[in-house]
């Protein structure tokens, strides 16, 4: 270690505020949340005062030193190795007594009390606590402990200049704890004082709302609800705007391809192939997915989704998994791939390999246009007094379906593949807090809205050069040079047609047809895609289109054979089929393994093809009893 540098730990139980004061402290961006597991790994940075670096490593959150999960073992081993020289004890401000027996348990670590190794009794989230009548008697804390007591509010720099000042006047000290012993039941007691009273019965009734066997099921329905509601109202507008704004060129860079000497077909390629497809994936993703996120961003923050877990847990141990795996599934509703890496707050690897295996059964940001437009098309009564609520209320049928299938898969795995126990997990339900809007806005845009989106448009680009290449390319044999560039028809068809006819077989047994399934597999880079493809694939227009009404759309679908069961097949396989090349991508890294990859691809592709299979079939019977 460099002399320079000295080496501090941030330790303390779960979300008390870590990682903000963290990301305060050195000006990082570590993710922060209203609810216990995020931080699942060491974050490190540094900041200077005094002259001197001092490297802060941010560790799990953890209730006891006696380890039960790989990240609380992560942060009992990293304390008792002797490599930080300065401990940051962060507690809550407004729950003293818990943090004062983590507290207990650093001091009385054999490696820090040989060292003396100073340690820092950082009390978060005092403007809190001060909100809720809660005083504390700082003067008396160092009195008895013999430590610094620093109060903070992490979002105060002068607060946290205060504890950078109290690291470098505490470097190099050494502190005895030999004769120190205290209770922490009796020490919060002494000093800490309520000035209000009947805040603590709010919580608990709130609590006793949200985590209701009725009344918790029916508030998870409701905002599901209000969520998908806002989001699919929210975007038309937008959407369209993006539309307008991102297509309106495509003549002026076609033109200009042509004037520095582009080959019309390169230009075509470019253009309507690339250009296009990657302006159809932002313009349909990114005005839901920067609503959505933001909702998910605020009931996080608020404290919400811990309880969520809290409702699930009960299904989820009957199935031998984890309620944690909730909130993988929520985070698996703006993106499956953001769901994976979620599933690292798992601390049991067999529940945490069920949670990855079955994320994708609930569906992402991507594969809600498809459904909503089918919901619309099909399933709505004309002249509904609001389309968007009822879309709404169907489309939080079909999630609910998807947990459902979550839930008997993890079954199903738990049972077979994967058999076990299931782990026994501290969940705290932590305070309800008001939420930081400006925080929320900023940090869901930049850290998920705009990185999924960069992931996506990653992906469509090569896949709208791919599509474009199967739209125009026709097979013409040995005698005609194999392929040849030629207007798609009857007698020269592309190879979208072929791939499209090859499939049409397995397409019908399964309530669909080729184009539908063709559009599926050509889809795998990116789901927002899949309806568009099935249009080119019915027009031949060699390029992506798009139906200015509805009802245009739903004579061309018509038109084309769809039946009563078409759309229903469809939403089913949209709802569980393979997941999307970012999230095998990340499958693969989080599991390490092709083989379980695999799994999580094999898993929803066979239960959609099994359930579309089961409905197709049950609608030819009943048309066979009553022809």
């Amino acid at each position: 270690m460099d002399e320079n540098r000295t080496a501090a730990a941030l330790a303390g139980n779960p979300n008390v505020g870590k990682s903000t004061i963290f990301n305060g402290l050195t000006g990082l961006h570590q993710h922060t949340g209203n609810w216990s597991g995020k931080t699942v790994s060491t974050a490190r940075g540094t900041f200077e005062e005094g002259g001197k670096e001092y490297l802060l490593v941010d560790l799990p959150g953890t209730y006891s030193l006696s380890a039960r999960s790989p990240e609380e073992e992560v942060a009992r081993d990293f304390l008792s190795s002797g490599i930080p020289r300065i401990i940051i004890a962060v507690c809550d401000a407004t729950c003293l007594e818990r943090g004062l027996h983590l507290l207990k348990q650093i001091i009385g670590l054999d490696r820090v009390r040989e060292q003396g190794t100073p340690v820092i009794l950082c009390v978060n989230l005092w403007d809190e606590a001060q909100k809720k009548g809660i005083e504390i008697d700082f003067s008396l804390l160092e009195d008895v402990l013999q430590i610094p007591v620093v109060p903070v509010c992490a979002r105060r720099t002068e607060d946290l200049n205060v504890l950078k000042q109290t690291v470098a006047r505490t470097d190099g000290r050494r502190c005895s704890y030999d004769c120190l012993d205290f209770s922490p039941k009796e020490l919060a007691g002494e000093a800490v004082t309520y000035t209000r009273s009947g805040f603590r019965k709010r919580e608990e009734f709130l609590d006793r709302l949200t985590t209701g066997r009725v009344t918790g099921t029916l508030i998870m329905v409701a905002l599901l609800f209000g969520a998908f509601w806002l989001s699919m109202a929210g975007a038309n507008y937008p959407s369209r705007l993006l539309w307008d704004l991102l297509f309106s060129p495509e003549e002026q860079l076609a033109a200009g391809l042509s004037a520095l000497g582009a080959p019309s077909r390169v230009t075509d390629c470019l253009v309507y192939g690339v250009y296009r497809v990657l302006a159809w994936v932002i313009s349909v993703m990114l005005p839901p997915m920067a609503i959505f996120f933001p909702l998910f961003t605020l009931l996080e923050d608020l404290g919400y989704l811990p309880r969520a877990a809290f409702n699930m847990d009960r299904a989820f141990q009957r199935c031998r998994a984890c309620g944690k795996q909730c909130l993988t599934m929520a985070m698996g509703l703006g993106c499956n791939a953001a769901g994976v890496v979620g599933c690292r707050i798992i601390d049991s690897p067999r529940e945490r390999l069920v949670a990855i295996l079955t994320n994708s059964f609930v569906p992402c940001n991507g594969r809600l246009p498809t459904l909503f437009t089918m919901i619309s098309l099909f399933f709505l009564l004309s002249g509904a007094a609001d389309s968007s609520l009822a879309s709404a209320a169907m489309l939080t049928a079909v999630i609910i379906l998807g947990v459902a299938m979550t839930l008997a898969a993890s079954w199903i795995l738990s049972h077979t593949l994967l058999r076990g126990v299931p782990s026994a997990f501290t969940l705290e339900l932590p305070p309800y807090r008001r939420p930081q809007i400006g925080r929320i806005l900023v940090r869901s845009v930049l850290d998920r809205t705009l990185f999924v989106l960069g992931r996506a448009a990653a992906v469509a680009a090569p896949a709208g050069l791919i599509i474009w290449l199967l739209a125009n390319l026709s097979y013409a044999g040995p005698e005609g040079g194999w392929l040849v560039f030629s207007g798609a028809g009857p007698e020269t068809p592309s190879l979208l047609s072929l791939f499209t006819e090859a499939l049409d077989p397995l397409g019908r047994f399964m309530g669909l047809d080729g184009v539908i399934l063709g559009a599926f597999i050509l889809g795998f880079p990116a789901n927002e895609i899949v309806l568009p493809i099935i249009l080119m694939a019915y027009l031949q227009t060699g390029t992506l289109v798009e139906m200015e009404h509805t009802a245009g759309l739903a004579a061309l679908l018509a038109s084309q054979g769809w039946t009563a069961v078409t759309p229903v097949c469809l939403m089913i396989f949209c709802l569980f089929h393979w997941p999307c090349s970012t999230t095998c991508l990340t499958i693969r890294k989080e599991t390490g393994s092709l083989k379980w990859t695999a799994a999580a691809v094999l898993l929803p592709t066979v239960t959609g093809v099994l359930l579309c299979a089961s409905v197709n079939g049950l609608a030819v019977l009943l048309h066979y009893l009553n022809p």
